[in-house]
C-alpha cells in the first residue's frame, strides 16, 4: 500500500506538467446545464462516503484515483503558466481534512491515496475558479465592443461531430460534477478567447491615409449622394494589405465594383471585406492570423486611384469599421493584460499605423 501510495502521489506531481492535449469539452453548455452542475455538486461523496469506499475496495479506490489524474493531466495542457493563482469554487478542503483524519486513525496504510485525491480535488478547483474569471473578462471585452458573447460561444457549437467518448474520473464510469463543471468552464473560457482574437483589432493599412470614412457620401463617379459601406484607405500601388483579425478565407476573386477581393470570416456572423486589391496574397481556406498580408493595394473595380475598400459585415449587414479598429486594440490589450496572457498583435499594429 505505501508502494501504491508513493506511485500515485508521484503521477499527481507530474499531473501538473501533462501534455495530452484535451479534445473533449470543445462546445460549451447552456447556463440551465451549468446550474443543474451547481445543484449536483452539493450531493458529491461526503468524507464518510468516501472512508466506506477505502475501507470497502481500495484497489477500486485506486483505480478512481488515477482516473482523475488522467483527467487533470490532459486538462493541464490547455491552461497557461499561471494556473496556480485560481481561486475555490466549491471547496473540498473540509472534507479533505476530515476524511484524512479518519484514514490516519483508523486506515494508515490509505494516507497516501486520501493525500492524492485532496490535492486533486484542490487542484480542480482552483482551476474552475481561474477559468471563469478568465471567461467573464474575455466577456465583458466583447461586450464593451458591441458584439454578443452568447452569439460568439454559441458559434463554437457549429460544424461539429465526430463519434461519442464518454469522459469518466471514477471506475464506474461517472464523471465527478466537480470535474465536469472544470472541463465546461474551460470550454467557455477557450470559446470566448477565440472570440476576442476574431474581432477586428490590426489596421489593415496606414490608418492616417483614411481618404473617405463610412456612411452617406457624395459618389465620386456620378456625384448623387450614396451610402458608403466600409473605409477607404488611400496608399500607394501595390502596398500591403493586412488582414485585421484571425479567420478564415472564404472568397479570393473579383466582385462586380470592388474589383479584385478577399473576403474573410472570423465566426459569429462576421466578416471582413478587402477590395480594389492589385494582387492576392492568400486563397480560399487558408487560415490567417491577425496582421498577415493578405494582398496588395491597387485600383480595380469601381475606384478613382489605387486605396484599399475595407467592410465589416455582421450576418450579412455592413457595420462602421471605425469603432473596431479603434476601439478593440486597447480593449483587448486591457482585457489580455488581466488574463496575464501576450499581446500578439503590437508590432503589426504598429507598422501599419505607420
Amino acid at each position: 500500500m505505501q508502494m501504491i501510495a508513493a506511485g500515485l502521489a508521484a503521477v499527481a506531481v507530474l499531473g501538473w506538467g501533462g501534455s495530452v492535449g484535451a479534445a473533449a469539452f470543445s462546445q460549451y453548455r447552456a447556463h440551465s446545464e451549468r446550474v443543474s452542475l451547481l445543484e449536483r455538486e452539493a450531493f458529491v461523496a461526503k468524507s464518510e462516503d468516501r472512508f466506506d469506499a477505502y475501507a470497502e475496495d481500495i484497489a477500486a479506490t485506486t483505480e478512481d484515483l488515477k482516473r482523475r489524474q488522467e483527467f487533470i493531466e490532459s486538462m493541464v495542457s490547455m491552461l497557461p503558466d499561471d494556473v496556480r493563482e485560481g481561486e475555490n469554487v466549491s471547496d473540498s478542503s473540509a472534507e479533505s481534512e476530515e476524511l484524512i483524519g479518519m484514514i490516519r486513525d483508523v486506515f494508515p496504510a490509505a494516507m497516501g491515496l486520501a493525500e492524492v485525491e485532496a490535492r486533486q480535488l484542490a487542484f480542480v478547483e482552483r482551476l474552475t475558479r481561474y477559468a471563469d474569471r478568465r471567461a467573464a473578462r474575455a466577456e465583458d471585452a466583447i461586450r464593451t465592443l458591441g458584439l454578443d458573447p452568447r452569439v460568439v460561444v454559441t458559434e463554437n457549437e457549429t460544424a461539429m461531430g465526430g463519434p461519442f467518448e464518454a469522459l469518466a474520473s471514477d471506475s464506474d464510469g461517472e464523471l465527478d460534477p466537480r470535474f465536469e463543471r472544470l472541463g465546461l468552464s474551460l470550454a467557455r473560457m477557450s470559446a470566448l478567447e477565440r472570440g476576442l482574437e476574431a474581432i477586428p483589432q490590426v489596421m489593415p493599412a496606414d490608418i492616417n491615409s483614411i481618404s473617405s470614412g463610412f456612411g452617406a457620401r457624395r459618389d465620386p463617379f456620378s456625384g448623387r449622394a450614396a451610402m458608403h459601406n466600409g473605409l477607404d484607405f488611400r496608399a500607394p500601388h501595390g502596398s500591403p494589405i493586412h488582414a485585421t483579425a484571425a479567420g478564415r478565407v472564404t472568397f479570393v476573386g473579383n466582385r462586380s465594383g470592388y474589383g479584385k477581393t478577399v473576403e474573410i470570416s472570423h465566426g459569429s456572423g462576421m466578416i471582413t471585406r478587402y477590395a480594389h486589391m492589385s494582387a492576392f496574397r492568400t486563397r480560399v481556406g487558408t487560415e490567417i492570423a491577425a496582421g498577415e498580408v493578405i494582398g496588395a493595394i491597387g485600383s480595380t473595380g469601381r475606384s478613382t486611384g489605387p486605396h484599399l475598400h475595407f467592410e465589416v459585415r455582421i450576418d450579412g449587414r455592413a457595420v462602421n469599421p471605425r469603432p473596431f479598429l479603434e476601439t478593440a486594440p486597447h480593449v483587448l490589450e486591457e482585457a489580455r493584460a488581466g488574463l496575464g496572457t501576450h499581446t500578439p498583435h503590437t508590432t503589426n499594429q504598429e507598422r501599419t499605423r505607420g
